[in-house]
């Protein structure tokens, strides 16, 4: 009687780890979605940092004219009455000829 309540058992207890480990939502398949979990939570969090410099600049451009200016300035070679602009070109590296 006992052999055969050990044998069900044994056969239970190996149905389970079949299926634990080769079957439907595996194991292994659960680390791999935990992993992308894991790296898209890092996504997620670079890019809520980007938006929120984004939206810093935004509402400092909505704000500030200074720093209207300064992206004027640097973007499109923006110049005041009165000012002297100044290009520098650098020379190129001579080539070495044949």
């Amino acid at each position: 009687m006992y052999r055969w309540l050990l044998l069900i058992l044994l056969l239970l207890l190996a149905g389970l780890q079949y299926r634990l480990w080769f079957g439907e939502a595996n194991l292994r398949q659960v680390w791999q979605l935990e992993e992308q979990i894991l790296q898209q939570q890092v996504e997620n969090q670079q890019l809520a940092e980007r938006n929120q410099r984004l939206e810093a600049e935004v509402q400092d451009l909505k704000r500030g004219l200074g720093a209207l200016e300064e992206r004027a300035r640097s973007e499109m070679g923006m110049v005041r009455k009165g000012e002297t602009f100044f290009q520098l070109i650098e020379p190129e590296p001579e080539q070495p000829r044949p």
